[in-house]
């Protein structure tokens, strides 16, 4: 039996990171047409990086064939604590702009995924 078999919480942490990407990616680009974009700039380096990294978790968790699970679980921490940090950031700007609430929205549910995965992995290692 294949590990993603075994955690249903890998594919929603993978389906969490690839939204997320794409919200950050979205809500960087609208921030950059705001008037006020001087305001935006830690919003807009916040959701590059989380992007990037949520990119990343999302095809790193998609290759099952022989996983490193520690690089795995070091990789979904990354994107559970970027995600975090960008729906801080965004929610600072969600009240005036509907794209940092659709990408707060975004990285609280990358993060809780993340969270949960890393629980799994975390009683798979403590039950081999």
């Amino acid at each position: 039996m294949s590990v993603s078999a075994e955690l249903p919480a890998l594919t929603a942490c993978i389906e969490a990171c690839f939204d997320c990407e794409q919200s950050c990616s979205s809500c960087a680009d609208a921030c950059l047409a705001e008037e006020m974009v001087e305001d935006l700039r830690t919003c807009i380096r916040t959701d590059l990086d989380c992007a990037d990294i949520c990119g990343t978790t999302g095809r790193i968790l998609s290759r099952q064939t022989n996983p490193d699970w520690n690089v795995m679980r070091a990789q979904v921490q990354a994107a559970a604590l970027t995600a975090q940090n960008c729906a801080d950031e965004c929610e600072k700007h969600a009240n005036m702009h509907e794209h940092c609430r659709i990408c707060m929205e975004a990285c609280r549910q990358c993060e809780t995924s993340c969270n949960r995965l890393l629980d799994d992995l975390m009683s798979l290692a403590t039950a081999a």
